[in-house]
């Protein structure tokens, strides 16, 4: 009986060995490098975050596993390179989409100032049947949606210690719908700023199978690009890079792998493919959001103060923006002048699922509509002035075609819901442009007598915590100038101080130049419960005095 019971527990002994021996290899960590080189494994756990602008082949914007060997450096495993989730993660994908966009000229090819930042080398490097520029192209035609993307699950690097070559193993999902037109982007959250280099990339997979590229300090996407495929077919790619030039051999290194040493670079790798003649879902929400944000991040100044926290600050009680919103809330948020600013503390990977609606009354909707439009048209005038007007203007043409209502049926709740957020934004946009219309005015009329140090109201722009969608400066104002007889806007107890004063009495506080009327700021909070507006009472100076 002992020796059957010894014999069954080293046969379950085995069975389990073997099973936890296949979970291991299943899942990637038992890897071993190649003969002659050393493999770099690193591994990051991460939370995922939905790529926005990208369809349901998208799981979300996530790093991939990076695996190296910790033979790979000596620091490797006291000081591990990690690749951290952009800043603005929620928006990475959509502002690559963005990208494409504007790296199109009128005429259809690459412009001059985007040759750099996507790597190429010269216009006549890129054949007019490129999949890159197809891909450009189709990004530029559909201007509310963009490629399909898939995350690599999984990246394995390996660089070989004699050669210098670099190879990037790169594992897919499958994807429901065939991969044309797929374009393999190693994406990085900023420009490199580094020394310029060629690099080659060689793959089976790529068409064609070797293709160099040009990097540079503006450079921060490199495409590549592969042959089709058809759907629901399990991939891995296998990409060798390197550098000709002996002195750039670690540079690239730093640039594709990381270094131990503490590099802050992180490449995101992302397919972008073309989904072809299939149908798309509605642009969502996180799409419209992101183009929000990269359009007040334009047309709105940018001070280089510190941040400033609107936490920090005393409100009122929030209100919600909803279906269930009064009809004299929203119609006194659409007659008030007070600027907004949109802030979305739900976290990143909420950003893409937000839903908001609203459920206006026909008369309300037929306000909202017609001050939509003219405030587009307003500021589209506006702009014409301003340093880089096109830019803006084609990013305000994408937003009012997400909020525009059908002639032949209601406004669905979701559109009258943007359009409601557009508007507010452009109120804030109109005011930012009147008070930078006055300053130029003030600069110049040379025949203006000089301005005297009377107390008065002065434009001043503080800048805002990062996590907003935008606009990330609020214009607060200040008051600046003497408050000497005859005092502006003095009280009776500022006179008579300053007349007890000049009578000799120097040791009391002289009136000063304070803000004696306010207006509040209107921030709306988007979060994973909905939409609400919290008033920021006595934000923004309007009106000085002596006090």
């Amino acid at each position: 009986m002992e020796a059957v019971t010894v014999l069954y527990c080293w046969a379950l002994m085995l069975s389990w060995t073997r099973i936890c021996g296949a979970l291991q290899v299943s899942h990637g960590r038992q890897l071993i490098p190649a003969p002659g080189s050393t493999a770099a494994v690193r591994e990051d756990t991460l939370k995922s975050h939905r790529a926005v602008g990208s369809t349901g082949t998208s799981g979300g914007l996530q790093p991939p596993h990076v695996e190296h060997n910790s033979a790979y450096s000596k620091t490797s495993s006291a000081n591990p390179p990690s690749h951290h989730v952009p800043q603005n993660a929620p928006c990475f994908v959509s502002d690559i989409f963005a990208m494409l966009r504007e790296a199109l000229g009128t005429d259809g090819d690459l412009r001059n100032n985007s040759l750099a930042q996507f790597a190429v080398c010269g216009v006549s490097d890129i054949p007019s049947d490129s999949l890159f520029l197809e891909l450009a192209k189709e990004t530029s035609r559909d201007q509310t949606h963009g490629p399909d993307v898939l995350h690599p699950t999984g990246v394995l690097m390996s660089a070989e210690e004699e050669t210098g070559v670099l190879t990037l193993t790169f594992d897919l999902p499958q994807s429901p719908l065939p991969l044309l037109n797929p374009v393999l982007l190693l994406a990085f959250e900023h420009p490199l700023r580094g020394p310029n280099m060629d690099v080659t990339f060689t793959s089976q997979l790529l068409d064609p199978n070797t293709q160099t590229v040009c990097i540079s300090a503006e450079t921060q996407y490199i495409p590549l690009t592969g042959k089709a495929s058809e759907g629901n077919v399990h991939q891995k790619w296998k990409i060798s890079a390197e550098t000709k030039s002996p002195d750039m051999k670690q540079t690239l290194k730093e640039i594709l792998i990381g270094e131990e040493s503490g590099s802050n670079i992180s490449m995101y790798p992302l397919l972008l493919f073309s989904r072809g003649t299939e149908t798309r879902s509605p642009a969502s929400h996180g799409s419209f959001l992101c183009e929000l944000r990269r359009f007040l991040a334009d047309v709105l100044p940018r001070p280089d103060s510190p941040p400033i926290s609107l936490d920090s600050l005393h409100s009122l009680p929030p209100l919600t923006i909803g279906p269930s919103s009064s009809e004299s809330l929203l119609a006194g948020l659409m007659n008030s002048s007070a600027p907004t600013v949109f802030s979305f503390s739900g976290g990143p990977s909420m950003f893409q699922v937000h839903r908001g609606e609203l459920a206006l009354p026909p008369a309300l909707l037929e306000e909202l509509s017609q001050r939509l439009e003219q405030m587009a048209t307003h500021t589209m005038e506006a702009m014409k002035e301003e340093e880089g007007a096109d830019r803006a203007t084609r990013s305000l043409d994408r937003l009012h075609s997400l909020c525009v209502f059908p002639k032949a049926e209601p406004a669905a709740g979701e559109r009258q819901y943007r359009a409601f957020l557009l508007l507010k934004a452009l109120q804030t946009v109109a005011r930012s442009y009147e008070v930078q219309r006055a300053l130029r005015a003030t600069r110049a009329d040379h025949d203006r007598p000089p301005r005297s140090n009377v107390c008065s109201l002065r434009s001043l722009t503080v800048s805002l915590e990062r996590y907003l969608v935008g606009p990330n400066t609020a214009a607060i104002n200040n008051c600046h100038g003497a408050c000497a007889f005859p005092m502006l806007n003095g009280n009776n107890h500022a006179v008579l101080l300053n007349s007890h004063i000049e009578g000799g009495n120097v040791g009391e506080r002289a009136p000063c130049c304070v803000p004696v009327a306010y207006e509040g700021l209107e921030v709306v909070d988007l979060n994973e419960h909905g939409t609400y507006l919290t008033i920021k009472p006595d934000m923004v100076a309007k009106e000085c005095g002596c006090r």
